[in-house]
């Protein structure tokens, strides 16, 4: 889909630090993080909780958080009982998706203002048995939930990355210190027959974090007296052989470039989601992208990867840094385990 004449915008945009596995915000239940970014976005628009229409996060591993728990997360933001909320799930796309359907929701008028987003705690996801009927003798095997819903391939039973992974104010991820000889010493993590090629220092994390933007139309906007950050141009959806899931914004991407009208060229920014490294500089280099184009802030391996946040998140990032640059049109895009792309087209001014 693309913008019409009276184009969506975003007029807010705001994540909270992302946290270590079983770090600075691994005790904190994640619907909380969702209302913290609820909260500071709404408040950094001007718009009352009252007149929000609708809230949609991206949200992965849901076990164990309670029911529904982007409407915790709406309720605890002082939004009224009166305004849905509600979550989606596109694994490591889940957020930017929800901003996608945001935009959607705005655009056939059946909403107003939305605030969009994805929030996810990884360290908290529970390890899963089946005990329903009992267990009459034997062990009992844990699936971890980590693994199971969120990181493993579906269609072939292995890990994504064998195909290519207190009050809180700074990223505790990023690891200070890093050299390329240190780095160059760490084993392969998936495969060990001496074939294999992710290990931590090109791979993304496991990860705590919420990110969110408010949306509404250009003219709403103009009415609030609200200068937006962007439009949003375009978006675009794409699924490849899940065996090389970390291609899929490949496809994703040049249909949303083709959709805003634009070519790659037009482009000041990108923000690709660094699942794994290989997979970064495989999309890059089929696009024939200019690598200094491409996360000048650092991705996802430095940052880390909170499954259902980083699709707002990187988007957040992207708003953010074309502003502080200078530049004007961007795209944000992700790999999505499955064998899936997406991808969002936005531009200032």
């Amino acid at each position: 889909m693309n913008a019409g004449s009276d184009p969506v915008v975003i007029v807010s945009a705001a994540r909270t630090a992302i946290g270590s596995f079983n770090g600075a915000l691994s005790t904190v239940p994640v619907h909380e993080m969702g209302t913290t970014v609820i909260k500071e976005v709404l408040q950094r628009a001007k718009v009352a909780p009252e007149e929000v229409s609708e809230v949609i996060f991206g949200h992965v591993l849901t076990a164990g958080c309670g029911q529904n728990p982007t409407r915790q997360a709406s309720v605890g933001a002082g939004i009224p009982y009166s305004v849905p909320a509600w979550s989606c799930q596109m694994i490591c796309g889940s957020g930017l998706k929800a901003v996608c359907l945001a935009a959607q929701s705005i655009a056939m008028g059946d909403s107003t203002i939305v605030v969009a987003g994805g929030m996810e705690n990884m360290s908290k996801a529970p390890h899963l048995t089946h005990l329903r009927t009992g267990v009459r003798m034997g062990e009992v095997p844990l699936a971890d939930s980590i693994l199971c819903d969120g990181l493993t391939d579906a269609f072939h039973n292995y890990h994504m990355g064998i195909t290519g992974l207190t009050e809180v104010k700074i990223d505790e991820f990023p690891r200070h210190g890093s050299n390329l000889e240190a780095m160059g010493k760490l084993k392969p993590y998936f495969l060990t027959d001496g074939t294999g090629t992710v290990t931590p220092a090109n791979a993304s994390g496991m990860n705590d974090g919420a990110a969110a933007v408010v949306l509404m139309k250009k003219t709403e906007a103009e009415r609030r007296m609200l200068k937006p950050l962007a439009r949003i141009v375009s978006w675009s959806q794409a699924g490849v052989e899940p065996s090389v899931m970390g291609v899929g914004p490949i496809p994703a991407i040049k249909q949303a470039v083709a959709k805003a009208g634009w070519s790659l060229e037009d482009v000041d920014l990108f923000e690709i989601n660094e699942a794994f490294a290989a997979v970064s500089a495989a999309i890059a280099k089929e696009l024939g992208l200019n690598p200094e184009k491409v996360n000048i802030d650092g991705g996802a391996i430095a940052l880390g990867h909170p499954l259902g946040a980083s699709g707002c998140r990187i988007l957040v990032t992207l708003l953010h840094t074309l502003e502080r640059v200078g530049g004007t049109r961007g795209v944000a895009a992700l790999c999505i385990g499955g064998g899936m792309g997406v991808a969002m087209c936005v531009q200032r001014g």
